[in-house]
């Protein structure tokens, strides 16, 4: 898989796993692919890059960040510009000005605002407050992405996605409703160990009960998904495996060293949980390599 083309830059994202979360699906042709927890959409560009669809739903509960992916699919050049203008406006210590470009977008919500948000926040990592307000400080140490940069990026992946692609705003639920047995659901949604109390980092929760329930519900309809859950980061595991009723088969990818354990002093390595529904057959199961983007560490016991 050729470098892929990332304009929004989002902790968490899973563009580094992203191969090996496709290579469970057999090379199998799927009618639509639907991310309904898109973000950063890395798992709809990878899966375009390789021919896995030909029709892509890419939704989010977060307006602006469908408005982004709105941009780059009709109107890239656009979106790059106003991108390019708002970055050139700032000046190196000047923290005034990052705040500013929050407060406006609080206002307004413009999508090429909240794109230079996350690529100059903190750890591009967002934070909301309690009123659904963006409120993440801003990376002091750098500017964010250069426009030169993130044109390439969101013309790459217009390319990908154009004329194939729908972008929605709205509820997981909602978006893969007319899911069938001939589509295929990958959703990455708040985890469990983040989503039981409100957490910042996330503009709209998720139940642990209301996501069962969704599973099981795709698995009446004979839906084939794909579900990024939970995991562990050394000897700290989160959430707890999925219930044995749905039937789904429940693997770990290696996510590589935790960037925030190594700022603390911790060597701790992240692993990631996978499940795959029962219809999409026994996962090929990899041996451990040297290359983490294509490691799988097996079947959970």
């Amino acid at each position: 898989m050729t470098r892929l083309p990332h304009p929004i830059p989002y902790q968490g994202s899973k563009r580094g796993l992203a191969p090996a979360i496709l290579g469970v699906v057999h090379g199998r042709k799927v009618r639509r692919l639907y991310e309904p927890f898109a973000g950063s959409a890395a798992l709809a560009l990878a899966a375009a890059c390789v021919g896995v669809s030909s029709r892509y739903v890419i939704a989010d509960s977060l307006e602006p960040l469908i408005s982004i992916w709105r941009s780059v699919l009709t109107e890239p050049e656009r979106l790059a510009d106003a991108y390019e203008r708002i970055w050139s406006g700032q000046k190196a210590g000047d923290t005034d000005y990052y705040t500013k470009i929050r407060d406006r977008f609080n206002a307004g919500s413009a999508p090429a605002e909240l794109l230079y948000l996350l690529a100059r926040c903190v750890k591009n990592s967002p934070r909301w407050n309690r009123a659904g307000y963006f409120n993440q400080s801003a990376d002091n140490r750098r500017l964010g992405m250069r426009p030169a940069k993130m044109r390439r990026e969101v013309l790459g992946a217009h390319r990908l996605l154009r004329g194939k692609t729908l972008a929605v705003s709205g509820d997981f639920e909602a978006t893969i409703a007319e899911a069938g047995p001939d589509d295929l659901v990958y959703m990455d949604p708040p985890y469990e160990g983040t989503s039981s109390n409100r957490d910042s980092r996330y503009h709209q929760g998720l139940s642990r009960e209301r996501l069962i329930t969704v599973l099981a519900d795709l698995n009446r309809r004979d839906v084939p998904w794909l579900l990024s859950y939970d995991g562990r980061c050394g000897d700290k595991t989160y959430g707890s495996p999925l219930p044995a009723e749905l039937g789904a088969a429940h693997l770990e990818l290696d996510a590589g060293r935790s960037s925030q354990a190594t700022l603390n002093g911790i060597a701790a390595v992240t692993v990631e949980s996978l499940y795959v529904s029962a219809n999409l057959g026994t996962p090929v199961v990899r041996s451990k390599t040297n290359d983490k983007q294509l490691t799988i560490f097996g079947l959970h016991d």
